[in-house]
């Protein structure tokens, strides 16, 4: 491995157990970053080093802890500081190795707007849209006239979803932009944003690039990523069941040459829009990092992508050709998020009281989280990633139901419920599901109710005297139940309220209250002030979530109940309406 031999990891999570592992392998020592509150966490017990910085996102304070530590290269994961130029540079300044692209390939392709100019450059074919110089509103207002709707108004740096918005109307065009730059320098510390035409009913196909310092560079296939919510992941697969051989050869040469326009090196993503139709496809973007889907990639091709990312950054050429390639069998990952399907995908707390991961063959999960774990409200809601493979799309879809339907999660809301839901769905098991399928298919009034019969595990425990001999009467059939807890074919229910928390009691008359847990980002509304039926009053945030909450009827509002900076429950009055 060259000089490579201790490795700071700048992140967190199960991507930072994900690195760890791959340097045990490699013989190399891993070296954890934790903030104050990450107190046990999984990736500091399995690290053979551990710093405490402030913050994840503090580029100057980390890079100067990888340093103390006597780290000689830093790996980003994926998020935080991944494809942030100035921290490569300050790990660079600092005499560590960057592992990944150089800062002038991330300065590139980190801005969405650059990056677009780029693919233009090597002829491959963009999303219709504004991304010119004048980004101020009132130009972003006028361009948005003369493209017309659908459109997106997407945040210039960062990715994951963050600082985008939707637009329908064009009225909603500045209340959109505004809330995607509040989004996006909290995010990114950059508030510039752009337009894009909303492309509806495709397909959102990536594909895995790996290239070596001097420029040698393979693709490794296609991975489908269209079943999204908010924008955001939740089911991916490779290969695409929208892509023939043909396409696939395509899509990857125009991948190969938008990461040559960039001077790439490392592991990198380029992300396509395609009309399964007409066979038209569009670049959106190079994602100059590791992503979160790149198990599905790993499995279909049997290549390590965190150890090839080390060998590059430690100067190994890549000793591989694009006919050495094979795509062997199908792979999909299944995304497991603390949030509630059945009220529009919100985050969700809580402690995790029993915590179940599927041992099954042909699957892999990756995690951090374990059974006792509380889970907050600042970080991203994910708490697995499941991979099943196998040897062709309907065995797979087949072993990961098999695998989530032994996964019990008690104690947080998730969404594993809906991925079962969404496994057996005709579409899907069709390989049909475009980026419009959450939209059209998923209605919470789908979600299942508990059947009769489920009590707290320790009312059951006590019911009678027959208790003392094992007695003790079972749940109906599919329902696991934990405390107060019970789930049921993978949706989760509360069945009494927790006794040692102190209830939110709400006003008397017409009252607001949060959906979600979540902080006070901001409040728009004062005792005494007339609003109108989707006036938004309060906005919270949540896992780099906003969400604004809106006024359902017209009214006068005649108190309220938050600032700024509250942190409030599920359920907790906001505000209070008359009429």
């Amino acid at each position: 491995m060259g000089e490579l031999r201790r490795i700071l990891i700048a992140n967190r999570g199960e991507i930072a157990v994900r690195v760890i592992r791959a340097c045990r392998e490699l013989g190399i020592e891993a070296v954890a970053v934790v903030t104050p509150d990450e107190d046990g966490a999984l990736h500091a017990e399995l690290a053979d080093d551990v710093v405490t910085v402030a913050s994840h996102l503090d580029g100057e304070a980390v890079a100067a802890a990888g340093a103390d530590a006597g780290a000689d290269a830093v790996h980003p994961g994926y998020g935080y500081l991944a494809e942030n130029p100035a921290f490569a540079e300050q790990v660079l300044r600092a005499g560590m190795t960057w592992i990944g692209p150089p800062p002038r390939a991330m300065k590139l392709l980190g801005d969405k707007i650059e990056a677009r100019r780029l693919a233009e450059a090597a002829g491959v074919p963009v999303v219709p849209g504004y991304a010119g110089i004048e980004l101020d509103d009132a130009t972003l207002a006028s361009e948005a006239a003369r493209l017309g709707t659908p459109l997106l108004v997407k945040a210039a740096a960062g990715g994951g979803g963050r600082g985008m918005r939707a637009v329908d109307d064009l009225t909603a065009v500045g209340d959109a932009v505004a809330a995607a730059r509040r989004e996006a320098v909290a995010a990114f510390g950059d508030d510039r944003v752009f337009l894009e035409r909303r492309l509806e009913g495709c397909r959102h196909v990536e594909v895995q690039l790996l290239v070596d310092s001097v420029g040698n560079g393979v693709h490794l296939g296609e991975r489908d990523c269209s079943l999204q919510r908010r924008h955001q992941k939740i089911l991916e697969e490779s290969p695409s069941p929208a892509v023939d051989p043909e396409q696939r050869a395509r899509l990857g040469e125009a991948a190969l040459a938008v990461g040559a326009a960039a001077g790439y090196a490392g592991a990198g993503t380029v992300e396509f829009l395609l009309d399964p139709v007409s066979g038209d496809w569009w670049f959106l973007e190079l994602n100059a990092r590791l992503q979160v889907e790149h198990p599905v990639t790993e499995a279909v091709t049997g290549l390590d992508l965190v150890r090839a990312q080390i060998e590059i950054a430690g100067g190994r050429p890549l000793e591989l050709d694009q006919e050495d390639v094979r795509i062997t069998g199908h792979a999909i990952e299944a995304r497991l998020y603390a949030e509630d399907p059945a009220a529009g995908f919100l985050p969700a707390a809580g402690t995790l009281v029993r915590f179940e991961l599927p041992a099954w063959p042909g699957v892999r999960v990756d995690t951090a989280a374990r059974q006792g774990d509380e889970v907050g409200l600042r970080y991203d809601p994910l708490l697995a990633k499941v991979i099943a493979h196998a040897e062709d799309r309907d065995a797979c879809v087949e072993r990961l139901r098999a695998a989530l339907a032994e996964t019990r999660v008690l104690g947080v809301t998730t969404n594993l419920g809906w991925l079962g839901w969404a496994l057996e769905h005709p579409r899907f098991r069709a390989g049909e599901a475009g980026t419009d399928f959450v939209a059209e298919e998923w209605r919470p009034e789908l979600a299942p109710v508990l059947p009769d019969g489920v009590e707290p595990e320790a009312a059951r425990a006590r019911g009678d005297v027959w208790t003392e001999y094992g007695s003790v009467r079972a749940a109906p059939s599919g329902v696991s139940v934990a405390g107060r807890f019970a789930q049921f074919h993978g949706w989760h229910f509360e069945l009494a309220p927790d006794e040692d928390v102190a209830p939110d009691v709400a006003p008397a008359g017409g009252s607001l209250s949060a959906p979600m847990p979540g902080s006070v980002l901001r409040v728009d509304a004062a005792p005494g002030d007339t609003v109108a039926a989707g006036d938004a009053v309060v906005v919270l945030e949540a896992m780099k979530m906003e969400l604004a909450v809106q006024a359902p009827a017209a009214g006068v509002v005649r108190a309220v109940h938050v600032r700024p900076g509250d942190v409030v429950s599920a359920g907790q009055a906001l505000i209070e309406l008359e009429d």
